[in-house]
Order: C-alpha cells, then structure tokens, then sequence
C-alpha cells in the first residue's frame, strides 16, 4: 500500500522540477547576486541571470534600473533566452506600462560604452532552432546622452541639440552614438512591448541569419538615423520572414543636424520577406519607410493599413531604376506602387484623418520645434584680412569662416510623454502592452 504512495510522492517532486525548472527572477531593488534566482530570492542583476541561464530559459524582471556586469552600461545576451520585464517588484503583478524595467546607461558610464548597443543579442551560434523574446522593457538614451545647454532649443522644450562625439554639451562624456539593441541572430528573434526612446543611433539593429524576425506592439520616439534596421546575413533571397507590425515610429531625426541624410522611420532590405502592416509612422525627418537599398528582385513587401504623417520628405522612398521616388500616402498613384518590383501588397495605407487624436498625448512645444526645425549656414571670407595677407605671404591658402546654426536637432522626447502613445489610435500603431502567453 505505500509504493504506490512512494512512487506519487517522487511524480510530483519530478513534476515540480520540470514546471519551475528554467526559470530565473531578477529585482535591481530586492535581489542580490549570491541568490538563487528564485522569486522569493531573485538575482539582482539582469546580467547574472543570463549567466546562470541555460538556453530556452526564461528570465522575469522587476522594475528597476539595469546597467550590466559592473554598471557598464551595457547587456550582453549571449545564448537564446526569453526576456520579460514589466513585473512588480514581488512578480504578483505584470504591467510593463505601471513598472518601469529600464535598460537606461548614464552619461558617465560612457566610458565604458559598448561596441554595438546598449543591449546586444548573439545567438547566431545556436543556429535555427534558437527562440528569443525581449519583452516589456524601456530602452532609453536620454542620459547617456550630451545634449547642448543652449543651441538647437526650441522655447518649451527641456534641453537643446544632441552633441555628436567628440563633441560635448553640458555633461562632462560625450553622446553615447550606440544603438538601443543590436542582434547577431538566428531562428526566432521577438522583440515586443517595449519601448525605445532617445537612440543616438538606430533604436534597434538587426542582423538576422535565418528563420523569423517579429517586431510587434512597440514604440520608437526620438531615434536617431533609423528607428529599426533589419537585414538578413545569410546571403541567399528569403531566408528571412519579418513582420513589422502595430509599431508607433515617431520623430525620427537625421544622421548630422545638417539634414542631409538618414532620418527613416523603417528600413525595407534586401532578402527578406516583409510584412509592414498597422503601424504609425509619423515626424521622420526623411521618410517613413526607406525601400532605396538592394536588390528589389530579392524582396518581397506587404504593406498594408499603415498610418503615415508629416514625415517631411515622403511617406515611402523606393527605387523605380534609376530614379528614387518619393511618394506620399495621399498621392492617387499610391495603391500604384504594388506594381513596383519587390512590392507585393499595398493597402488600405492613408492619411491621419484627425491630428486631434494626439491632442493631450504629443508635448506640444518638441511638435512645433520639429516642425520647424531647420538649418542654415554663414560663410565669411575677406581674402585682404590681415589673416589672410599673412597666410597669402607664406604661401598658405587663404581661409574663411562658416558658421552653422540649427533651431532643433535630436533633442530628447519627454519620458513621460512618450508613454502617452500606449494605444493613442485604437486598432493602429502600439497598443497596451499585453501579458506574455
């Protein structure tokens, strides 16, 4: 009569074993490095949980701060793993919109910037079978970013232009000019419900060997060059499915505060199968969508119930050889553009039919120095200056002056007004962030 009870006893450890096995909780604010990881006694840092990880674990995060291995600044993700942030600080409750999981370096932690981004994902040595997930986490660069004190600064709006390294502003490193998140992957890479705020780089970076690329349900405000930029790495056409979808990319601003080049909300490459489809894309300096780079015979494009406005130069720019379009939603010859080499779908994309949607979330002072931001130049030579007389004597050229001057340039979106784009247009763009499955 007891085996049987024996053998039940030893079930149930075996069945206990195998549900909570692979898991790790971490907490900036409860956790301590020598703990087990357990949620009664999480690890304190994110990084430390991915070193004690095995691949296809999970890991759930507290609100908090995360800085790295030696506040670095700086997460590496070297192995598959399934990322959660957004949980309260006991892991009863999950809301990455209510508890703030960060992945925010500071300025003085730029001394030991990293190579890519801010967070690096590389498991392109585990090959097809590798599953990652970054969920509910807030990548931002405000702080780790130099900011001038007066130049570039629209009335209202907090700090001015963004200084580009060398250059320094009011912090004594200069700008970090890394990405948000940078991979190297392979397999299944998700990337949803967080936000990315303040690149000084592209937001997210990605490169891709095989398998599916899924971007859903995030925000991208205030990045710098491109909001996202996917390529495949394995060099033969479609062995990359991604799917952009339910994002929100706003104000993205260009490479230099000339303007000359950059400033795409997304990036359409060559040997890829993309589906872009319910996103918002608005305030691109350049354009919403840039479809100029590659081969259009090796891609393939659905593009389908976007929402595009005020992006400055186009909508979408692609190239109809030799020539770049630019082409704007509202142009009757839109929907047209499926007949373009490389574009499947184009549907039902339109127009922001009402602004006021925006009206109470969108900080109005950084909208109207964007909107008006420019860039202008003052050259002055005066070849008889006694400067130049001198320089003429020895028999050096003569030199002028230039002076640049610009009224707003990367300046860093307000934290708390970003999180205000959360569902801002329902059925479109990044809505609530859900729970994971």
């Amino acid at each position: 009569m007891k085996l049987p009870q024996i053998f039940l006893t030893f079930f149930l450890l075996i069945f206990s074993i195998t549900v909570f096995a692979g898991e790790l909780f971490v907490s900036a604010t409860t956790g301590k490095n020598s703990n087990p990881g357990t949620m009664e006694a999480p690890l304190k840092g994110l990084w430390k949980a991915i070193a004690k990880a095995a691949p296809g674990d999970t890991i759930l995060v507290a609100e908090g701060s995360y800085y790295g291995k030696m506040s670095c600044g700086w997460i590496s993700v070297d192995k598959p793993l399934l990322i959660y942030g957004g949980y309260s600080k006991d892991f009863q409750q999950r809301d990455p919109q209510k508890f703030h999981t960060f992945i925010r370096p500071k300025n003085a932690q730029n001394g030991t910037k990293p190579v890519f981004a801010s967070m690096t994902v590389d498991t392109r040595k585990y090959g097809p079978e590798a599953m990652t997930v970054i969920n509910g986490f807030i990548f931002d660069h405000t702080d780790a970013n130099n900011y001038h004190a007066t130049e570039g600064k629209p009335e209202g709006v907090a700090e001015g232009m963004l200084m580009l390294p060398p250059s320094k502003g009011s912090k004594p490193i200069a700008s970090i000019d890394r990405g948000l998140l940078h991979t190297n992957s392979d397999g299944v890479l998700s990337i949803s419900d967080c936000l990315f705020l303040n690149a000084s780089n592209h937001a997210l970076n990605i490169n891709h060997f095989s398998g599916t690329i899924q971007i859903k349900n995030n925000l991208f405000i205030g990045s710098r060059m491109a909001a996202v930029d996917a390529k495949s790495t394995n060099g033969k056409p479609f062995a990359v499915d991604l799917d952009f979808s339910n994002n929100t990319v706003l104000f993205t601003w260009t490479r230099t505060k000339g303007f000359e080049d950059m400033g795409y909300g997304f990036r359409v490459n060559t040997g890829i199968t993309t589906k872009i489809m319910n996103n918002i894309f608005g305030f691109s300096c350049m354009a919403g969508i840039d479809n100029t780079r590659g081969n259009p015979k090796q891609k393939s494009v659905v593009l389908e119930n976007n929402i595009f406005f005020l992006n400055k130069k186009s909508d979408l720019t692609l190239t109809v050889s030799p020539n770049i379009l630019y082409a704007k939603v509202e142009d009757e010859s839109f929907e047209d553009i499926e007949e373009v080499e490389g574009m499947a779908t184009v549907a039902d994309n339109r127009s922001l039919k009402d602004p006021a949607i925006f009206k109470g979330i969108i900080d109005e002072n950084y909208l109207r120095g964007f909107l008006s931001a420019s860039y202008t130049e003052k050259v002055e030579y005066d070849e008889n200056s006694p400067i130049n007389q001198f320089r003429e004597m020895f028999g050096l050229n003569k030199q002028g002056k230039i002076t640049s001057k610009v009224s707003m340039f990367a300046n860093p979106y307000p934290f708390e007004s970003a999180l205000k784009f959360w569902g801002a247009v329902k059925g479109c763009g990044a809505q609530n962030p859900s729970k994971p499955q």
